[in-house]
């Protein structure tokens, strides 16, 4: 392993380095991942949207655990949200990865980008208005946000992060404590949706590039629990606003054809 990756060091290295900074936002801010790599994967080497969602997964199988250890550790996780994000979260990923295998499903992706988009500009609004010491919400209606943020995750190579994250803060729900719950419950998602790609694709998504973001993400995870700690949740909310924003206004745009 260490001599194939000595002699394919020139190639990999981007892959590592995308695989970092993707992790080091997603572990930090609860989204990103997904769309940063998906979008190198299918705009820059031009595979194909399923492989690219399946690699996607297999990647975030390794780096979600170490997220997750992560966010435990430094307390980041309501693990009473946690029980109601997860299951309907898998049964989502899997029902997405099925029909992505199977069928072509990329009509609704515009639809989705657009509406994150606007999720993303009112998360924006609501930090500018935030005021310190601002009492936090429980979450409402987590089952039902899970399943579809699961299925969409498999469909569009990423999207539980924006979708369960950015919704969940509307409701007013703690950024830290939702960013770890969120990233936590992420690795049974992942974990379930890989396996279904592998049973229906085969094991073709471990090329070099998998291995590149698989080590950049690793190398990453720690940081990112850290960060979700310490920023304070007004920035958290920010960062977060506006890394949704830009992530889905770019997809949108690719997804209708204008870059």
């Amino acid at each position: 392993m260490i001599d194939f990756v000595t002699q394919h060091l020139h190639a990999i290295w981007p892959f590592i380095l995308v695989g970092f900074v993707a992790q080091l936002v997603d572990g930090a801010l609860g989204m990103a991942f997904g769309v940063i790599t998906s979008t190198l994967l299918v705009s820059v080497l031009g595979m194909p949207p399923a492989r690219a969602s399946s690699t996607v997964h297999i990647v975030e199988v390794f780096t979600t655990a170490a997220s997750a250890i992560s966010h435990a550790l430094h307390r980041n996780v309501n693990w009473r949200l946690f029980a109601t994000l997860v299951i309907p979260g898998m049964i989502g990923g899997i029902t997405g990865a099925y029909l992505l295998s199977n069928i072509h499903a990329e009509v609704a992706r515009p639809f989705v980008m657009g509406y994150l988009a606007c999720i993303g500009l009112y998360l924006l609004w609501r930090a500018w208005r935030m005021a310190k010491g601002q009492i936090h919400r429980s979450a409402r209606f987590a089952g039902p946000l899970g399943l579809v943020g699961g299925f969409l995750d498999a469909v569009g190579g990423g999207g539980w992060g924006p979708v369960v994250t950015s919704n969940l803060l509307v409701q007013g729900t703690d950024p830290r404590m939702t960013i770890g719950t969120v990233n936590t419950a992420e690795f049974f998602l992942t974990t379930v949706i890989s396996a279904v790609f592998i049973v229906n694709l085969g094991w073709e998504a471990f090329t070099l590039a998998t291995l590149g973001l698989i080590a950049g993400g690793l190398l990453a995870a720690p940081f990112g629990a850290i960060l979700a700690k310490r920023v304070p949740a007004r920035q958290l909310l920010f960062l977060v606003g506006t890394v949704l924003t830009l992530t889905s206004l770019f997809s949108l745009s690719k997804a209708l054809g204008l870059v």
